[in-house]
């Protein structure tokens, strides 16, 4: 799979090939520098060339990417909107533009670059205010359970094809009686000779209803010391015997985001359906928690900055007592506090960003970005809704659509009660 360079197909052809590589060109330690100007003094919150963390192989990137949902998400996301799911299409185009699996090894089927590029794809997804496809999910969630964990044979069936959106993964932790907690899990895998049977349901699955392919997170000994100590993975098929997809769940937001329940009924798996190693699940969950936690975070600080943005050009034009909202001191102090709660917050963001790319974000920092971030993007929603006046509260304004998508997002990859839990926790431990 030579030179397979992440989120440049559309541009080979113009610049040639670019190899990406992990160690900083001279220009790109330049750009990586103090020359690149930080959003605080760009002309805007989403401006290609800032930000001091990417480099301009990162910018070429993102042009590619930004170009995509352009062109190819955000015409037909209404659409999809009323249909309650993307198309099969755009999974394959953006398999084909090198979007998908972008931070997965190129041995293994991926793109083979950082996750910074990554990042780099999350938010320009956001950047069009579009969140129906489930491909942060399926590219920065799932695809490193099966890199990390799987066996060759598993990365050697499903990540070629995940790469190239052509399987669509999700994973199934969520049960009707156990969310944040997941040593609260009842779905049960009991080995019968060197088979499992699987039983048990899940709902609120991302991508479930679509999916080809789910790890299903299950208890696999009752007997265990403790509920972290018998748990596994499962990779289970679409179209496996006794594998039921129920309906797609009805959301007051990300309406274009495909959310279903899942039924397991006596589904016999063999042992190469097994991710990892039996009874090991619950530490390979605690260990890629921390990238969905930074995942999540940063798509809120990208969707605070979309807001941002959408509103200010909104209370420029929109006019009131004979001039432009924009000229009401009230409102020129408002947008003052929210630029600079998105500025102080992308700081962070992009400091957990390098961290994870160092191989060095922790739980508690990762968990710090989760909480805050979705909270401040909760708060900015709030305020952008209210200075657009009522027009903020009719559907066909994306600051509408922006503002009921945010609500979910304190609540999974682990509410934020539970987030400020784990950082308790890591402050006041002896340890």
């Amino acid at each position: 799979m030579a030179a397979r360079l992440f989120c440049l197909r559309g541009l080979l052809r113009a610049v040639g090939p670019r190899p990406f590589s992990a160690q900083a060109s001279p220009l790109q330690a330049e750009q990586h520098g103090t020359k690149r100007p930080e959003p605080s003094s760009a002309k805007t919150l989403l401006d290609i060339g800032t930000r001091r963390i990417f480099s301009s192989d990162h910018d070429i990137c993102r042009e590619s990417a930004r170009k995509f949902f352009q062109e190819e998400v955000l015409p037909f996301h209404a659409e999809w909107e009323k249909d309650g799911q993307v198309s099969r299409e755009v999974w394959e185009k953006a398999g084909q533009q090198g979007l998908l699996g972008v931070a997965i090894a190129e041995k293994h089927g991926g793109i083979g670059a950082d996750i910074l590029s990554s990042a780099v794809v999350w938010e320009e997804q956001m950047y069009v205010n579009c969140t129906g496809p489930g491909f942060s999910l399926h590219s920065d969630i799932v695809m490193p359970y099966i890199a990390n964990y799987g066996s060759e044979e598993q990365i050697k069936h499903f990540i070629p094809k995940m790469t190239a959106g052509k399987c669509i993964g999700a994973i199934a932790m969520t049960e009707p009686g156990a969310g944040s907690d997941l040593q609260g899990i009842r779905t049960y895998a009991k080995k019968d000779g060197n088979d499992w049977i699987l039983n048990g349901s899940k709902v609120f699955i991302t991508n479930g209803w679509m999916s080809d392919v789910v790890i299903v997170v299950a208890v696999t000994n009752r007997e265990a010391q403790s509920p972290a100590h018998g748990i596994s993975l499962f990779l289970v098929e679409n179209g496996t015997k006794g594998f039921i997809k129920g309906r797609k769940l009805n959301k007051i937001g990300l309406k274009a985001q495909d959310t279903a329940e899942l039924f397991f009924e006596d589904v016999r798996l063999p042992a190469s359906a097994l991710l990892g190693k039996e009874n090991k699940g619950f530490y390979y969950l605690m260990a890629e928690l921390p990238q969905e936690r930074l995942l999540i975070a940063d798509l809120a600080l990208a969707s605070c900055e979309f807001m941002f943005e959408e509103t200010r050009n909104y209370v420029k034009q929109r006019k009131a007592f004979g001039k432009t909202v924009a000229h009401l001191q009230t409102v020129q102090h408002k947008l003052a506090e929210m630029k600079t709660q998105i500025c102080v917050g992308r700081a962070f963001l992009d400091n957990c960003l390098q961290l994870h790319a160092d191989k060095r974000l922790d739980s508690p920092t990762a968990s710090m970005a989760k909480y805050w971030a979705s909270d401040l993007q909760n708060s900015i929603a709030t305020q952008c809704v209210q200075l657009h006046g009522g027009w903020g509260y009719m559907w066909e304004y994306p600051i509408a659509k922006a503002f009921v998508d945010s609500r979910v997002q304190p609540i999974y990859g682990g509410t934020n009660e539970i987030m400020k839990e784990l950082i308790a926790r890591d402050i006041v431990s002896d340890k």
